[in-house]
């Protein structure tokens, strides 16, 4: 994405990607750029959870006008908010009552 957002860039348009991979992110050095440290696959929180999704991209829509600089790699403040080990694929309410009981 981060190679995309530079091309779109150049035609004057301001990008912001959200990532999950801050390392990865890091290295490709998009133009704007907030990391989620969240699992894989939720870079905009749970699925189903739109008051965290709405403020997600309310952030990264805020960071994409105050950016100062290109390049920038910013840390959205919220944590994972979970009280059990994140599993991918582990989403029915039987596995996530096993990780909760743990």
């Amino acid at each position: 994405m981060g190679l995309v957002a530079r091309v779109v860039e150049e035609m004057g348009i301001p990008t912001v990607t959200v990532s999950t991979g801050r390392d990865i992110t890091a290295l490709v050095r998009p133009p704007r750029s907030l990391f989620v440290n969240f699992p894989m696959g939720n870079t905009f929180g749970r699925a189903g959870d739109g008051d965290m999704q709405t403020t997600i991209l309310r952030a990264a829509l805020d960071f994409a006008v105050t950016a100062t600089e290109p390049g920038i790699l910013v840390d959205y403040p919220e944590p994972w908010q979970d009280q059990f080990e994140y599993f991918a694929g582990e989403t029915t309410p039987e596995a996530i009552a096993r990780q909760k009981k743990k």
